[in-house]
């Protein structure tokens, strides 16, 4: 099978490959996104490879029909991007990489917790200029803390398992509480009870219509005031504004992202020959006290060579059944 990968890296190329390395389909890689300007590159081929900057809604999803495509196979586990009515009213399938490295995802989050905190980023800048002063950088033992995990699926259980080590107080808010979880100490709360207790909050559940902008001013004028907040799963989780305005009046005492809703025209580019000209995001960049890195967490040898081989396992088994192995169409 012919495959259309879009918004193509160097790392996609050499573990995509690798995965396909008995040659079973042609990968043809593309460097620009998926958006209705480009969906005409998908031309000659049967199938299309995602990411979560790609656009596919209703009528990137009808160009694709229309030269061809029978599958889309994404290579991330969310699945936002995608309008899945209009996949099935086209008769495109699609699949995604349901988990692949939930370690890389849970430490990256946790790195952000240890790093903000002790103000490791700003420290390294100081030495490097030869400022050896530690005014300013003053942090707090994660021992004892309380830590609130907003989703206890694969990645918000690792993050659950990591703290408990630390000897944190874990509480967390999931529809369906983990019993593995509960019998290592950990507590399921409501929403408001949680932002109230903790010291941090992490946020680890999927995007849909319900967690939409779930980090509202309202819950944060319930929350512990100066806690810090860590985003490493879907940017739209935060009302960024809100959040925004939560520093300023010291709501939030300090932030760690490594998503954001408007990372697509930012994250995975190199813009540092360019002005950022979302203003949202410029702003957050003028806190001392928010850490932002560009949708790195996932970016790990073992889970970049999983997810590569899930999609080519979903592909694999299209090819063989009609039905890839992890369908969500």
């Amino acid at each position: 099978m012919q495959v259309a990968v879009f918004g193509a890296k160097p790392y996609d190329r050499t573990y995509l490959s690798a995965a396909n390395a008995a040659g079973a389909h042609r990968l043809v890689f593309h460097e620009p996104r998926l958006s209705l300007a480009t969906a005409a590159l998908a031309a000659g081929a049967e199938a299309v490879c995602l990411f979560v900057n790609d656009q596919a809604d209703e009528k990137v999803l009808g160009a694709l029909r229309q030269e061809g495509i029978r599958l889309a196979v994404l290579r991330c586990a969310g699945y936002d991007n995608v309008d899945l009515g209009a996949a099935r009213r086209c008769g495109i399938a699609v699949a995604r990489v349901p988990s692949y490295s939930p370690h890389a995802v849970a430490e990256h989050a946790v790195g952000l917790m240890l790093a903000l905190d002790r103000k490791i980023h700003r420290a390294y800048n100081r030495v490097r200029e030869g400022n050896f002063s530690l005014d300013g950088l003053l942090g707090f033992n994660l021992h004892g803390r309380t830590v609130g995990i907003i989703g206890t699926g694969g990645i918000g259980s690792v993050v659950a398992r990591i703290l408990i080590g630390f000897g944190c107080v874990v509480i967390a808010q999931d529809p369906v509480p983990v019993a593995e979880l509960e019998a290592i100490g950990v507590a399921y709360v409501d929403r408001e009870a949680l932002f109230a207790r903790s010291d941090i909050v992490t946020l680890h559940c999927p995007l849909n219509a319900e967690t939409r902008h779930l980090v509202n001013a309202e819950l944060l004028a319930q929350a512990k005031r100066g806690f810090m907040l860590v985003n490493t799963g879907r940017g739209a989780l935060i009302d960024t504004r809100a959040v925004i305005a939560a520093l300023k009046h010291g709501q939030i005492g300090q932030l760690a992202l490594d998503v954001y809703e408007g990372e697509a025209g930012l994250f995975f580019e190199d813009m540092s020959g360019e002005m950022i000209r979302d203003d949202v995001f410029a702003r957050l960049l003028t806190f001392p006290n928010v850490l932002i890195t560009g949708h790195q967490a996932f970016f790990t040898e073992e889970a970049l060579t999983a997810i590569a081989a899930t999609t080519i396992g979903n592909i694999d088994a299209f090819v063989r059944t009609g039905r890839p192995l992890h369908p969500l169409t």
